[in-house]
């Protein structure tokens, strides 16, 4: 693209073929800013943006995801999220709207997503440094007003007595029920029902799903 260039796409795939070289050409700086994890759906992206953040290693290569609570909706985005921290990206959890679904890379390429609705999506693409310094600023600000995602996380965490964090370590210990029992003092019964109370306090529809989001509130320390 030339400067102050603009063009539109239709639809992932062509979004990919238009711009999906710009991904793999970051050098400095990544910012995305969506409502959810289906707004930026091309898997060529994310895996370029993750091999940049791996492999090359660049010193001072930053990843900045601002997002909105909707992307924690489920286990599996949360699971990806708390990933993409642990790689290095810093996210934070916005409570107001994000009108501007966009990607700017290093400040002089930005992608605005458009509204989603019936048919392929349309973007446009542009690297005029007015617009692109414009919605930078923008970004920056609802950044700013943001809460960290361990944080926000922690935020919505229940309160769990002594009993089942109690019952929480020996979830995580893997003991057998009648063990686990055994080793609290409290019979069998009793101890599935405490399993169970802590599920339904966690929202958790397994022992298993139980763990992660007792993690991701920071109740396993």
């Amino acid at each position: 693209m030339t400067a102050d260039q603009v063009i539109t796409v239709r639809g992932d795939a062509e979004l990919v073929a238009r711009a999906g070289h710009l991904f793999s050409g970051t050098q400095r700086e990544f910012v995305c800013a969506a409502r959810d994890l289906d707004t930026w759906s091309q898997p060529e992206a994310r895996q370029a943006i993750s091999d940049r953040m791996h492999g090359n290693g660049t010193a001072g290569f930053t990843v900045d995801k601002l997002l909105t609570p909707a992307a924690l909706a489920d286990e599996a985005a949360r699971l990806h999220l708390h990933q993409v921290a642990a790689r290095g990206a810093r996210v934070r959890i916005s409570s107001a709207p994000l009108p501007h679904e966009t990607i700017i890379i290093d400040r002089r390429v930005m992608i605005l997503a458009g509204r989603d609705g019936p048919g392929p999506r349309e973007f446009t693409v542009t690297t005029s440094p007015a617009l692109v310094d414009g919605v930078y600023a923008l970004f920056r600000a609802a950044w700013e007003s943001a809460t960290d995602l361990a944080a926000y996380l922690r935020g919505d965490a229940p309160h769990l007595d002594a009993g089942s964090r109690a019952v929480l370590r020996a979830l995580g210990e893997g003991y057998t029920d009648e063990t686990a029992a055994r080793h609290l003092g409290l019979s069998l019964r009793t101890y599935r029902r405490r399993v169970a109370e802590l599920m339904a306090t966690l929202e958790a529809d397994s022992r298993f799903q139980a763990g992660l989001r007792a993690g991701e509130f920071g109740l396993t320390g």
